[in-house]
């Protein structure tokens, strides 16, 4: 078996069990216990796992931020699905933030309500909701991140200290049982002023965000309300967002039973 095989192989292994140690690998793929430490060594080296004693696991850190761009490529459907079955929870007149998320922007393109007020620092949402002439909208003052095409900084949290929502709707870039992670710290205390400003707290995550944890933690779980998202979570999840009291939402079974 050619190394690039192997490699595949102890990958493949981790994804499934999280962990792996060198007696495993030996085992799986009858080597010797030194070229087994050198795969180790190989698959540290490219990036794919963090050596531990005696073995290897995969990084709990997610480095991936892809630009807005990007993102509004990533998981179209899901987005969609989502999007749609979130603004079925909007009541006319409702005060609402909604964030630069990709997949709060389907929320924006599936709303049917009236008179609702939208704080948003979002400059693509602020847009799109202005052309369709469907809500009053308030975009936060402060500084642009061009990559992620928001606004965020000390002018856009001190405005947001002046506003109390009906809802906020909220994505993120990782989502784990410690709660919501991201990758841009500015981006974590706008949020928490957000979650603090509104009654309900909506967190819209497609299944690829489960599991996935980054640097800065955002907010617990217990901090939200709902989560909405494509696919049944595994069942250690159910226990504990039934024990924190958060509703999960699939989005997937609310669009086909429509």
């Amino acid at each position: 078996m050619f190394q690039e095989e192997r490699l595949a192989a102890i990958l493949e292994h981790l994804k499934r069990n999280k962990r792996i140690e060198v007696e495993e690998v030996c085992d799986l793929l009858s080597i010797s216990r030194d070229t087994a430490r050198r795969d180790i060594i190989k698959l540290e080296e490219q990036g794919c796992i963090v050596r531990t004693r005696g073995g290897a696991v995969l990084p709990t850190i997610s480095k991936e931020m892809p630009n807005y761009g990007q993102r509004l490529q990533k998981e179209t459907t899901s987005k969609q699905m989502i999007g749609q079955v979130a603004a079925a929870l909007l009541h006319d007149e409702d005060y609402l933030y909604m964030d630069s998320s990709t997949t709060v922007r389907c929320v924006g393109e599936h709303m049917k309500t009236k008179g609702n007020v939208i704080v948003t620092n979002s400059i693509d949402m602020a847009g799109m909701m202005a052309a369709r002439n469907q809500a009053r909208i308030q975009l936060l003052g402060g500084l642009l991140n061009n990559d992620q095409r928001m606004i965020y900084g000390s002018r856009a949290i001190e405005m947001l200290s002046d506003y109390h929502f009906d809802k906020a709707f909220l994505g993120t870039c990782g989502l784990s049982m410690n709660g919501l992670t991201t990758d841009f710290e500015e981006e974590t205390y706008l949020i928490r002023q957000v979650i603090r400003s509104a009654d309900q707290v909506i967190v819209l995550a497609d299944h690829s965000k489960f599991g996935k944890t980054m640097f800065h933690r955002v907010a617990g779980l217990e901090d939200i309300d709902f989560i909405v998202t494509d696919r049944e979570p595994d069942a250690e999840w159910q226990r504990y967002v039934n024990e924190i009291g958060v509703e999960i939402i699939i989005a997937d079974r609310e669009v086909h039973h429509d």
